[in-house]
């Protein structure tokens, strides 16, 4: 089997420079070219984005494990039969929150503006892309499929196709429901810098202590407020852990079920817009997907979506349904 490659590249981000989360403007951004991509200087390739989940960057997609491969192998092993070759892209979105949500925010940072545009207009000055949103697609998975649906909508005239696995739809399902845990956590830390500032030094991280950190990280992407502490408004009270309704409103303008409503003929526009979600997911988003592909098929959106038997963690092997899919959607032609 032939094997393509990977170039990490540093990237030096002018709008994330002086971002409000005080993270590094500079970010290594994994490249995988295909295997035919060294053969001559006359072939050019669509592209896909792929976005890290909650809490990742674009090398962990490249993460060693002896039963799910990483990435780069598994793109090898799609083209080996018969995929088309793409380009494939891996961001760098992390925050101190442990995630962008890939939207610009007053209190994390642009990035939606450096995906699509800053890191979109790299790769296509670096390497032999094909140009054009007909030619260059979004996926991930979780926080990163929520990132690679809402691009969709709000950049049809960037990506021109979607694949969203297990990503963050119906938000009164995925998150309400650890906004208590977080509360506590903050309220046994003395507040909310403090519960941050501990949560960075501890060496082991329990699983209530990355439920408050994603509501932290929801919180600076859907509600930022400079004027609180950290730039963030929280969807409850930390005194006595009462129900915020009007910072949750806030949140729900950003889920992807409302986002629809005046989004639905960007997603018409797409080449082809890819969903899929475990049944067994543990953060019940198999309900918000079964409820956004019904609200799809009443709009008239063309879509594909599957269910498959298995949870919201490593499920990395989904790639393997949508990668295929948008490399033919995009225009790519298999190895030579």
């Amino acid at each position: 089997m032939r094997h393509g490659r990977v170039v990490l590249e540093r990237f030096e981000s002018a709008v994330l420079r002086g971002n409000p989360a005080g993270d590094p403007s500079e970010r290594t951004v994994p490249v995988y070219l295909p295997p035919s991509y060294d053969a001559g200087a006359a072939r050019r390739y669509p592209v896909v984005f792929v976005l890290p989940a909650f809490a990742g960057r674009g090398r962990g997609l490249l993460n060693d494990d002896p039963w799910s491969p990483p990435l780069d192998e598994r793109m090898d092993a799609l083209i080996a039969a018969g995929c088309g070759e793409v380009i494939l892209v891996m961001p760098d979105a992390f925050t101190r929150f442990g995630g962008s949500q890939y939207l610009d925010s007053a209190a994390t940072g642009r990035y939606a503006t450096h995906v699509a545009e800053e890191l979109v207009a790299w790769v296509d000055g670096r390497w032999r892309t094909r140009p054009g949103r007909d030619h260059r697609g979004v996926a991930g998975r979780s926080s990163g499929g929520y990132g690679a649906l809402v691009l969709g909508m709000t950049r049809p005239d960037v990506f021109g196709a979607v694949a969203c696995h297990s990503g963050d739809i119906g938000f009164d399902y995925c998150y309400r429901g650890d906004v208590p845990r977080f509360c506590t956590r903050v309220q046994l830390a003395g507040g909310l810098r403090e519960w941050l500032e501990g949560f960075a030094a501890r060496r082991h991280r329990s699983a209530d202590d990355m439920a408050a950190l994603n509501v932290l990280a929801m919180a600076a992407a859907y509600s930022p407020d400079p004027s609180a502490p950290l730039g963030v408004a929280l969807p409850c009270d930390l005194a006595t852990g009462e129900f915020r309704e009007d910072v949750w409103r806030r949140w729900l303008a950003h889920d992807p079920l409302v986002l629809l409503e005046s989004h639905a003929e960007a997603l018409r526009s797409l080449r082809l817009l890819y969903l899929d979600c475990g049944t067994r997911d543990e953060c019940h988003l198999q309900h918000g997907a079964r409820r956004f592909v019904r609200r799809l098929a009443a709009l008239g959106v063309p879509h594909e979506y599957e269910e498959f038997d298995d949870g919201h963690r490593h499920v990395a092997y989904r790639y393997d349904a949508s990668l295929p899919r948008l490399a033919r959607a995009l225009g790519a032609t298999p190895a030579p």
